[in-house]
């Protein structure tokens, strides 16, 4: 198998090119080449203005690929293709009675659950929240009707932060082992769209997503695993440094050696029981700030020129980065390009921004999180839970600036940049729900974050033509970029370091930032952890 990388062809070219530009790049006779397969397909916008060109990596199969890699042994672009294909590590004997657990659905818990359940381990999957079904219900009925369930929320249930999101599949950790294509294979066979598998910035949207986490779930069952949701994990059985099972909030127990931690980044009342325990647990940084809204259109035009509006295309992205006269980097989070802003609490009392996307991404407004990097020495200094204190202390701030009813406190950017409330909007509508109230966002965050937000605006209008327009919309707070805390765990064995047996993952671990690297990190921990109940029971993996 040889891969081709770096061809370039014209944004509308016909399937059948593809073809003839591979035997031309490699000078091949059309019977030479047997088979090929798009591995990854960007596209080259710098010159958005006279041509957008894509841009293929190519695997493909020859007659003879020996003979083609030594015609061009000296050419970077023509190498041999990597083996993507996944291999278990593991299989579970039929002998074996041990059962691991697995705490929290999210993406990590997803992927540790399905891949032991693939090798035959038959996992116990303890959710605190709901099903994606009466998820959807109980977030619904925040966005619609104020009203929160403190156990089944966007944060929370089946699917975790990352099913309440644009669904977005790219993630910039190093993957040697190819994982990721695991993660895309198993979304693809559950019903996401195939081209996942090769385009550049996959996603796959809110509402495909949670039918493909349900398929998922129902492979876990069949192949033996246990889901239960409902079931909130209070304690942690532990004896003389090695985990035996876990507790429930009704008193029951389930024992285990074996436990995945997979938690999302609030699960604040569990790290809290996690630092009682005097389970291993350190502050780690995180961002705070705002969500902006301009009309995609606008940033369509900027992006991508003439082009704008191609159907190829589709809505157009962006990623923006300022570093401040204060210290303070700036940039831009999770943008969801023809999305919504949407409320993210899982708290009483509280108010949270998160964004989200359809797959078509055919929304009037894009928004991301703008947002600015604090540090534990520096911002929330002392016990690790103080970054934890810190978004609380923010996000019941933001709750009183809502006016204490789920709505979210809003600001102009023009407003906002000159230092006063706003008190109405311009063409942009915001789309956050339940709803907003202007105000004057410099009440909720520290004057650090603010005042380097304010000198950011500007800069990123002169990358983004219109990003500092006046009547873009400022929505707040977006407190949960990531995990405050890192569950800190062996590098070679990947279990906390001073509890045997317990696999901190994923993202509230912060081990992930992202539905991709959490899968990725749930399929590390489940082969981790099926080796090292292999090697206990004297079995070979």
């Amino acid at each position: 198998m040889i891969r081709l990388t770096q061809l370039s062809l014209p944004l509308d070219h016909p399937e059948s090119v593809l073809r003839q530009a591979i035997l031309e790049r490699l000078s091949l006779r059309d019977e030479e080449l047997l088979d090929y397969t798009v591995f990854k397909r960007s596209y080259d916008a710098r010159k958005k203005n006279t041509e957008i060109t894509y841009v293929y990596i190519i695997h493909l199969s020859t007659q003879d690929d020996g003979a083609v890699l030594a015609r061009f042994k000296d050419d970077s672009q023509v190498i041999p293709a990597p083996d993507t294909q996944y291999y278990p590590v593991a299989l579970a004997p039929a002998s074996l009675t041990e059962r691991p657990v697995v705490i929290g659905f999210g993406p990590c818990g997803l992927f540790a659950a399905l891949i032991l359940a693939q090798m035959g381990f038959k996992p116990i999957v303890l959710e605190r929240g709901r099903n994606v079904r009466q998820r959807t219900q109980d977030t619904w009925a925040l966005w619609r009707k104020h009203q929160l369930s403190p156990e089944s929320n966007v944060q929370y249930g089946e699917g975790g932060a990352g099913l309440f999101s644009d669904g977005k599949l790219y993630s910039q950790v190093k993957d040697p082992k190819f994982y990721g294509r695991k993660v895309m294979q198993e979304f693809v066979k559950a019903g996401a769209p195939d081209n996942i598998m090769y385009v550049s910035k996959p996603h796959i949207g809110t509402f495909r997503l949670t039918s493909v986490v349900a398929k998922m779930r129902a492979e876990i069952i069949e192949l033996g695993g246990e889901i239960r949701f409902e079931s909130r994990v209070t304690d942690l059985i532990i004896d003389a440094g090695q985990i035996r099972g876990v507790e429930l909030a009704d008193g029951t127990q389930i024992p285990s050696n074996h436990v995945v931690l997979a938690l999302g980044h609030s699960a604040r009342d569990t790290f809290r029981m996690l630092y009682r325990k005097q389970v291993f647990i350190e502050p780690k940084p995180f961002a705070i700030g705002f969500r902006i809204e301009h009309p995609q259109s606008m940033i369509d035009t900027a992006r991508l020129g003439k082009y704008a509006g191609h159907e190829a295309l589709g809505a157009a992205d962006y990623k923006l980065i300022h570093h401040a006269k204060n210290g303070r980097a700036v940039y831009s989070f999770c943008m969801c390009p023809g999305g919504q802003v949407v409320a993210a609490t899982s708290e009483e009392g509280r108010v949270v921004t998160n964004g989200m996307s359809q797959y078509s991404r055919k929304e009037r407004n894009a928004n991301a999180g703008i947002v600015v990097g604090i540090e534990p020495e520096k911002d929330f200094p002392g016990s690790p839970l103080a970054g934890i204190e810190l978004q609380e202390k923010l996000e019941a701030i933001a709750y009183q600036l809502g006016g204490c009813d789920y709505s979210a406190p809003a600001q102009l950017v023009g407003d906002f940049i000159k230092g006063r409330p706003s008190t109405t909007l311009g063409e942009v509508i915001p789309s956050y729900q339940p709803g907003v109230k202007l105000c004057d966002l410099a009440e909720a965050l520290p004057d650090y974050v603010i005042e380097a937000i304010r000198e950011a605006l500007p800069a990123f209008g002169k990358k983004i033509r219109g990003f500092d327009r006046e009547d873009a919309v400022l929505t707040g707070i977006e407190s949960r970029t990531s995990s405050p805390i890192r569950i800190t765990r062996d590098a070679n064995s990947l279990q906390s370091l001073n509890v045997r047996g317990l696999y901190p993952a994923g993202e509230g671990a912060g081990y992930a930032g992202g539905i991709l690297s959490a899968g990725i990190d749930g399929i590390k921990v489940a082969e981790a952890l099926a080796l090292d109940i292999m090697s206990q029971s004297g079995a070979e993996a």
